[in-house]
């Protein structure tokens, strides 16, 4: 088994896992943050809690995968192997989940101001105990199937995530252990009357736990979880490029070992023997037990509806931008000018137009899609079928593998697939992560096309939560690209030649370089912006870091993990990193190399990751039109401005929030609800990519 040989400076740089639960620390903080509506506050704290488990499900699941194939691996940002980081992030869980603790309560002591109150079975009024037990009779107690653990009944599956009632059992001198699941059927909770109240399920079933175990008296009670490694899929982020033994290696092991192994158990409440006796049962250390006040599952905060409109957020819907006519033929308006559509402030709907347009269209011969996330009900598909059905040739590049979007991605194949559609699926090894469609129509004496590249999926639900860019054009050099994009698909060949597109894992990664490598050679005068939701990729690191000594001014937008540490001197002092975490998700990537006539802007679907650079499949899409480009790179300025919702991250690894002052407010989401984005129209000759060359040289 090879290791890794290379010396990695790691004065600044910092592991990922790490970087990441500081990413959701600020998701957490947005729920302390008093301009954000009391209800939205408290979905903030529902999504730091269901990032958590994610993040124990695959992460750290994949952690303990890596420490027993690869104990001495040793990770490239922090010097540190899989044990190791084990232990770090445990530690540093547990003062987050008290915060959330004191995020729960502050929360709940507010909402009480509006009648809206979690109250536990002691609380209840005698009108709401009665209701209670009525409901508790006809739809709980039926569905409860508690369970003595003896010789003669084994330790029983807890399922991933599923609630608890696990008691300590006594009869006589005998202890034993008792266990009671909650049924997922129900509702989480239990509304009483028309009030604000509500009593959670595992609460009702707690406060009936002497009930369930005949001559055992429960001397103790807990509600838990269990929290499984659910890693089906192989994460590449752990290994270099060169270490496919690895990789064999952990393939077979996977196929050998139960993939389910616990990874972690939250208790809602305090230590007891109980839990020593669930820890042992469940093969889990000291530390892989985490106490919380604050319930175990919240997503029913989603359905905490219908209160004082002051507790949510204003009402918001996409809007039509003005320069796209929606009477119009989609086709000719992108024939005329390129169009790029800002989700969420502008709807789905022009692109969803292209597509019915094309669907129906006598001169459209074919469509070409790749496909990561659908919708639940997707209109993409609907009109994908529909040009099928209607003789055209439609190829659907979809992706099984989209984490936790497997089952629906299947399901839409097949009905692609029986409306007529050709499906392939992504590369073995390989996730199919772009973002591009390519529309082929006949002319009088040639063909002419159509290609929308975006920065997010085909998901029209997604499109109104995530900020993303969706570009469509009919420049032929960049069809060019996509037509030989879809042919190397359709056989397999992952490292084609592309003039206009960034291509991972072809051209990406060493065309990224040339370009930062471009602008160290600027030195003073370079100018560096990337925005992507993380960075992790060791290369690139070295490569911004080697910029920044050569003097370039660059600034990442990082939402998420960031192991690329700024500030420090000699290394990374020109570089700063701002992340922001608000409303919407911050999705899109936006690379900008230099200033002025030069500057080259890129929009993607890759972040700066090692998967995404070398392990999946990719597109970075050049912006040719100047008042898109003008647009996109005031974007980024309004980004970098923000004071609002904006953090820095500092040297020492932590991040502060950016300070407004006797500055302007300035709350990047904000602007962009007030001010829809606008691109004036540009009436300009569409030129070929030699003519674009020849342009320049003759400057």
């Amino acid at each position: 088994m090879s290791k890794n040989v290379i010396k990695y400076d790691l004065s600044y740089t910092q592991n990922r896992e790490l970087s990441w639960l500081k990413f959701n620390r600020r998701v957490l903080e947005e729920a302390m943050d008093p301009s954000v509506p009391l209800l939205e506050r408290f979905k903030f704290m529902s999504i730091f809690s269901s990032n958590l488990d994610e993040f124990f499900m695959v992460r750290v699941g994949s952690l303990f995968d890596l420490s027993i194939v690869a104990p001495d691996e040793v990770e490239n940002k922090s010097g540190k192997t899989p044990s190791e980081q084990l232990l770090d992030i445990f530690d540093a869980v547990k003062p987050l989940i008290e915060y959330r603790d004191t995020v729960y309560s502050a929360i709940l002591n507010e909402l009480k101001e509006y009648g809206i109150a979690d109250v536990s079975y002691s609380e209840l009024t005698k009108p709401e105990k009665k209701d209670v037990e009525n409901y508790y009779k006809l739809y709980i107690a039926p569905l409860l199937s508690p369970q003595i653990i003896d010789q003669s009944h084994p330790f029983p599956h807890l399922k991933n995530k599923s609630i608890y009632i696990a008691a300590l059992l006594k009869k006589g001198q005998n202890e034993l252990l008792g266990i009671v699941g909650v049924p997922e059927s129900l509702e989480p909770n239990f509304k009483l009357n028309d009030s604000g109240r509500y009593i959670r399920i595992e609460e009702i079933i707690s406060a009936h736990v002497k009930d369930y175990f005949g001559a055992y008296k429960p001397e103790v009670h807990s509600i838990i979880s269990v929290t499984r490694n659910a890693d089906i899929s192989f994460d590449e982020e752990k290994f270099e490029e060169d270490d496919y033994d690895y990789r064999a290696h952990m393939a077979t092991l996977l196929k050998k070992r139960d993939r389910l192994a616990p990874v972690r158990l939250e208790v809602q409440g305090t230590k007891s023997p109980l839990i020593d006796l669930l820890s042992s049962r469940l093969k889990l250390e000291e530390n892989q037990i985490f106490y919380s006040q604050c319930p175990l599952k919240t997503g029913y905060i989603f359905s905490l509806t219908g209160y004082d409109k002051g507790l949510y957020y204003d009402k918001f819907s996409p809007k039509m931008p003005t320069y796209v006519s929606d009477s119009r033929s989609m086709i000719s308006q992108i024939k005329q000018r390129d169009i790029i559509l800002f989700y969420p402030y502008h709807t789905m709907q022009p692109f969803l137009n292209l597509l019915k347009e094309a669907a129906s269209n006598p001169d459209v011969l074919s469509i070409k899609i790749t496909i990561y996330r659908l919708a639940y009900n997707s209109s993409v598909a609907k009109y994908l079928c529909e040009a099928a059905e209607n003789g055209k040739e439609v190829t659907a590049l979809v992706e099984l593998r989209a984490r936790f979007d497997e089952k629906n991605n299947i399901e839409w194949a097949k009905q692609l697939e029986e409306a007529g559609c050709r499906i392939i699926y992504g590369m073995e090894n390989f996730k199919c992560h772009s973002k591009v469609c390519l529309i082929t129509m006949k002319s009088k004496n040639s063909l002419s096309y159509i290609t929308q590249i975006g920065t997010g999926n085909y998901n029209e639900k997604t499109s109104g939560t995530y900020t993303d860019f969706s570009m469509m054009t009919a420049d032929k050099s960049i069809a060019g690209d996509a037509q030989v994009f879809f042919k190397n698909m359709m056989i397999g060949n992952l490292y084609g030649k592309y003039s206009e597109l960034l291509v991972a894992p072809a051209n990406m990664k060493s065309s990224i370089i040339r370009l930062i490598e471009a602008e160290a050679a600027k030195g003073e005068n370079g100018r560096i912006i990337i925005k992507a939701n993380s960075v992790t990729e060791r290369a690139l690191i070295d490569k911004l870091s080697e910029a920044s000594q050569a003097g370039v001014k660059i600034d990442l937008i990082i939402r998420g993990i960031c192991c690329l540490v700024p500030g420090i001197k000699g290394k990374t002092e020109n570089i700063t990193v701002t992340s922001i975490v608000g409303r919407f998700l911050e999705h899109s990537r936006i690379y900008i190399f230099g200033t002025g006539d030069t500057t080259q802007l890129y929009i993607s679907s890759a972040d700066i990751m090692t998967r995404n650079q070398t392990r999946r499949v990719e597109i970075g899409c050049p912006i040719h039109d100047e008042a898109i480009k003008k647009f996109l790179t005031g974007y980024v300025d309004i980004l970098l401005s923000d004071n609002m919702k904006a953090r820095r991250l500092l040297p020492d690894g932590n991040y502060i929030k950016a300070v407004c002052g006797d500055s302007t407010p300035i709350d990047a989401q904000r602007w962009y609800i007030d001010n829809p984005p606008e691109f004036p129209q540009i009436e300009e000759p569409r030129v070929s990519l030699f003519e674009r060359i020849r342009n320049i040289f003759k400057k």
